[in-house]
């Protein structure tokens, strides 16, 4: 059995989504930042996730049009995406502080040439999660906090990790983009990147032997690659009813497709849970998840 958790709209909102598994934070640079902000702007959803678990929701006063978690960021205003965000917008909110990504455009020269300081979070890996952590803490001038939220993920991640010791590491493939609606132009997440590494501390191993972090790939591949388990992260909804038809009609389109062993197992597991591609303190819920996908144990 299958289980379960167009529009140019979706596809930009997914396209997003998988830029940031690619962008997971690695450190903050500030430019001239002297005393704590009190009025902050983020431009990613990783960015504001960590903002909030580190007790700096108070703080926060535009977030990008991503954000979708914690539930307060639903009141704030959007300032774009972190690929586009609108510097006009920004500036209007008045930040003492801007966190912005990396990327292919000039917001952080735009800000900094009207008075606004922007933190540079760059690219990296699961590790670098922690590092951006810290690099926002020191930022926001609550490193003390930053070291306490480091502390309570590392210490679930190893508990997760020693609750799968010892069992046999189980083949993974874990699916994050295709054709709206089909299972054509897959994107799969390859060995090194952030939820492959992730699956690692929670028993698994990646079922594609490839160091393309999020290759194309065929349902051919899929058969022949024969994960144990497989997930589909790769369709969003626009509102919670939007999403359990999604996954419905998703897990469809997978019991078809028995020529996959984990279809076979009963081992499909169709969410649209977007903490599986937002690098931040969510991510140790998601090994546990994974833990439990994979080796049937739970956790309290």
């Amino acid at each position: 059995m299958v289980t379960s958790s167009a529009g140019a709209r979706r596809w930009a909102r997914r396209l997003q989504l998988l830029v940031a598994l690619a962008l997971v934070a690695c450190g903050a640079g500030l430019q001239g930042q002297s005393s704590a902000p009190a009025r902050i702007v983020s431009t990613s959803p990783n960015i504001t996730e960590t903002l909030f678990a580190l007790g700096l929701g108070d703080r926060v006063v535009g977030v990008s049009n991503f954000c979708r978690f914690p539930a307060a960021v639903e009141k704030l205003p959007r300032v774009g995406t972190f690929l586009k965000p609108d510097a006009e917008i920004i500036a209007r909110l008045k930040p003492d502080l801007v966190f912005v990504h990396t990327g292919p455009n000039s917001i952080g020269s735009r800000l900094a040439s009207v008075g606004i300081k922007t933190a540079i979070v760059e690219p990296g890996s699961l590790a670098a999660v922690f590092t951006t952590i810290r690099g926002i803490g020191t930022a926001a001038d609550v490193s003390d906090r930053a070291e306490r939220l480091v502390t309570v993920i590392n210490t679930r991640l190893d508990r997760v990790k020693a609750t799968v010791a010892g069992r046999p590491a189980r083949k993974i493939l874990i699916i994050v983009g295709r054709r709206t609606g089909t299972l054509t132009d897959m994107v799969a997440v390859g060995r090194g990147s952030y939820l492959s590494d992730l699956a690692a501390f929670a028993g698994g191993v990646n079922a594609l032997d490839t160091t393309t972090q999020y290759p194309r790939i065929s349902m051919e591949t899929i058969i022949s690659v024969a994960p144990d388990v497989l997930i589909d992260v790769g369709e969003m909804g626009e509102s919670p009813a939007d999403s359990d038809r999604r996954r419905a009609i998703t897990a469809r389109l997978w019991q078809g497709q028995t020529l996959v062993k984990a279809v076979r197992d009963g081992a499909v597991h169709v969410t649209t849970d977007d903490a599986f591609v937002v690098p931040g303190p969510r991510m140790v819920d998601i090994a546990e998840l994974m833990a439990t996908w994979l080796h049937r144990v739970r956790f309290p």
